[in-house]
């Protein structure tokens, strides 16, 4: 194999927390074949994350409408998505594709060695997701690579618990929040109670609950950051100096980043799924996410972040 001073593509498609969690597959990648020209193969508005990281030389969008021809059995296959594919020396891909439909039709057009890695851990085994993700580059020779996602982005500066806290009210999921009335009244005590500056943060899905949240709190303090590129928010996160959040693809991104971090936690697997690193810490009830108490919260809060309370 060539791959070493060839082209290297990795294809990841999924949610932002599942591209984070492969990152440390990408990152061995570049360790192992350090002169290879890596590609990385995703949607766009997720893998821009890398660009701006410097983790890859290159993103394509995985969005194509040609690309659907690769994923059908004897498939017509799209003359440019054929050149495009011949170009790479190694093609790691992380898509679902059970029946290798999707494998066989870009062999069918490309010379390059093909790693087939998980679309998803298997939820029984036990196994990190970010160590899931790893497994796979064993065929290369690639093993004991650190499985903690990191991203760094413009300059790397001593964190004070000075700074803003980053809040993130939502996820994925509604079963996955801890209920609005106790952010709200979480958030009323930060404002009333302590210094920092306070940032919410979200998508397009969750404008009206950050607006809900933010609008009876009339503070300066408060800032309302809305869908922001990606690149934009790491670019917000990485200067704040503590973030609250829950089972979401922006904690992974916070993690990542190496914000220390308080997590809401509901019932996904902790073992599988909780981002990686020491300064991540998981807020659980046995009796589910919606029975934490503000008051547990508060008080890890201030444990967690050493944010003092105005006397």
């Amino acid at each position: 194999m060539k791959a070493h001073r060839g082209k290297i593509l990795v294809i990841r498609g999924g949610a932002i927390g599942d591209f984070i969690l492969t990152l440390p597959a990408i990152a061995a990648i570049r360790r192992q074949f350090p002169e290879a020209h890596l590609e990385v193969l995703g949607y766009p508005h997720i893998v821009q994350l890398a660009i701006t990281a410097g983790v890859v030389d290159c993103a394509q969008s995985i969005e194509a409408r040609a690309l659907a021809g690769f994923f059908a059995r004897n498939g017509s296959l799209d003359e440019d998505l054929k050149d495009y594919f011949s170009e790479f020396d190694l093609i790691v891909s992380y898509l679902y594709d059970p029946d290798h439909i999707f494998q066989t039709n870009v062999k069918r057009c490309s010379p390059a060695q093909f790693v087939a890695g998980p679309h998803r851990p298997g939820e029984g085994g036990g196994i990190h997701a970010s160590k899931a993700y790893l497994k796979p580059l064993e065929r290369l020779a690639i093993f004991d690579a650190d499985p903690v996602p990191r991203l760094t982005v413009g300059e790397v500066r001593e964190r004070s618990f000075s700074g803003s806290l980053a809040l993130h009210p939502g996820s994925g999921s509604e079963t996955k929040n801890w209920p609005e009335d106790k952010w709200a009244q979480l958030l009323q005590l930060l404002v009333n109670s302590t210094q920092p500056a306070l940032i919410l943060v979200g998508g397009e899905a969750e404008g009206e609950r950050l607006h809900r949240l933010s609008r009876p709190l009339a503070s300066s303090r408060v800032r309302v950051a809305q869908s922001l590129p990606l690149p934009e928010l790491a670019k917000l996160l990485a200067e704040c100096s503590g973030f609250i959040g829950h089972d979401s693809g922006i904690s992974h991104l916070a993690a990542a980043l190496g914000l220390p971090s308080l997590l809401l936690w509901g019932n996904t697997s902790e073992e599988v799924w909780r981002p990686p690193g020491e300064g991540v810490i998981l807020l659980r009830s046995q009796a589910g996410l919606a029975a934490l108490s503000v008051a547990e919260v508060w008080e890890s809060v201030m444990a967690s972040f050493n944010v003092r309370e105005i006397q």
